[in-house]
This record gives C-alpha cells, sequence and structure tokens, in this order.
C-alpha cells in the first residue's frame, strides 16, 4: 500500500502545502447567543394549566388489558382516581394494535370499540402505538397518559407537564 503525504508535509511545495488554522479572537463584548427551547405557554412552572374536568385519557393497549385483568370498569374506575368526569381516548394505532392482537384479546378490542371513547386519527406513518402517543402528547399537553408498559413511563416523565395513569394492586393510580 502507498503512503499518502500530508497535506501539511514540509516536503511538498509552499503553494501545494495545507495553511495553518488562524484562530479568531473572540470579543468580549459581543452578545452571546443561545439555542433555547421555548417552554409551552401551558405550563406554569411544572404545573399543567391545561389540565382541567373533563380529563382527555389517552388509553395505551397494555393499560386496557391489564384493566381486564385486575376486572376494573376503565370508565368507572378513571372517574374513581380523579373524582371528575374523564373522557378515555384512543388514538388509531392503538386500535390496529389491540386489533392485531387477534382473537385472544377481542374482550380488549370491544372494550375499545365503546361509544364512551372517543377515537383519534392519526396523521403519521407507522403503527408504533407508544411513539404515536409520545409524539401526541409532546405537541398538546391537554392529556393525561394511561399506561402501564415501562419504558412508555420513562419516556412521558421526561415530558414536562403530562401526569400518568397506572395500575398497581388492582387499582388506578395517577401521578398528576
Amino acid at each position: 500500500m502507498k503512503r499518502m503525504l500530508s497535506l501539511r508535509d514540509q516536503r511538498l511545495k509552499e503553494k501545494d502545502r495545507l495553511k495553518p488554522k488562524k484562530k479568531e479572537k473572540k470579543d468580549p463584548s459581543a452578545l452571546k447567543e443561545r439555542e433555547v427551547p421555548q417552554h409551552p405557554s401551558c405550563l406554569f412552572f411544572q404545573y399543567n394549566t391545561q389540565l382541567g374536568p373533563p380529563y382527555h385519557i389517552l388509553v395505551d393497549t397494555n393499560f386496557i388489558n391489564f384493566s381486564i385483568k385486575a376486572k376494573l370498569d376503565l370508565v368507572q374506575s378513571m372517574m374513581d382516581c380523579l373524582y371528575a368526569k374523564c373522557i378515555p381516548c384512543i388514538t388509531d394505532c392503538v386500535m390496529a394494535e389491540i386489533e392485531k392482537l387477534g382473537q385472544k384479546y377481542r374482550v380488549a378490542l370491544r372494550i375499545a370499540k365503546d361509544p364512551r371513547f372517543e377515537r383519534l386519527p392519526c396523521t403519521h406513518k407507522g403503527t408504533y402505538a407508544d411513539d404515536c402517543l409520545v409524539q401526541r402528547v409532546t405537541q398538546h399537553k391537554c392529556y393525561i397518559v394511561a399506561t402501564v408498559d415501562r419504558d412508555l413511563k420513562r419516556r412521558i416523565r421526561k415530558i414536562p407537564g403530562v401526569p400518568i395513569m397506572y395500575i398497581s394492586n388492582h387499582r388506578k393510580r395517577s401521578n398528576l
């Protein structure tokens, strides 16, 4: 293999050689610019002012399945948890995920098609429900996310002002 000469090599002619970089001196009196992400106007520090009854709750697939296992009525136990009217919302991705699960989860599908549930259309490609829920919650902070999925809970905790509802010990809990 042939060896290559560096562009700074002394054996090259002066015109072919790479010029050494000169450091620009920074003016200490000049203003420094920084890129700071704009915080949503709905947040008063960490308190989300858009949340209030009736609560809109984004429901994940596993939340429906766990509520069936715990023998909890979904809408009634949400109201018991929050002491207010709740509107459970299901995105197209979550509905597609439940339909993919097949005949074994037909009870979950019947619950998801309940007329009390609000159906939210998705505009993105793919049917991965976790990304869909995280994207929707970052855009609109008026939702509570109902999930049992550990990874999804971790991702949502990083978004300020979004509460999580989950099931533990056969009871619904919320960290409002």
